[in-house]
């Protein structure tokens, strides 16, 4: 099953951006910034799809593995699949919260 390993693959990358985006806070109270969660994993996604491209096109020129090229990918695959997962909770609760009775 797949859908488990890119499961825990993005949870584990959403610590990682957690983690660094903590390492500088002012108290324990403060965590990291939404917004910058956001763009960095967003600049994340783009940097594998490039890397994944980069890798075609070296494999079409006979300078790669296939390998290298499958898991570049998989990698930008999975990056993407996260940014949408986190894009649509994103408007779900929008959603919610335009719903809500003032």
């Amino acid at each position: 099953m797949v859908a488990p390993l890119i499961a825990a693959k993005a949870y584990a990358a959403a610590q990682e951006i957690g983690a660094a985006g903590s390492a500088g806070a002012a108290g324990p109270t403060a965590g990291p910034d939404f917004g910058h969660m956001v763009n960095q994993a967003m600049g994340d996604a783009v940097s594998d799809s490039r890397t994944a491209e980069a890798q075609i096109t070296a494999h079409m020129q006979g300078k790669t593995n296939l390998i290298d090229v499958v898991d570049a990918i998989s990698s930008a695959q999975t990056s993407l699949s996260t940014m949408i997962a986190v894009r649509n909770q994103m408007i779900q609760s929008y959603q919610q919260i335009m719903n809500m009775a003032i």
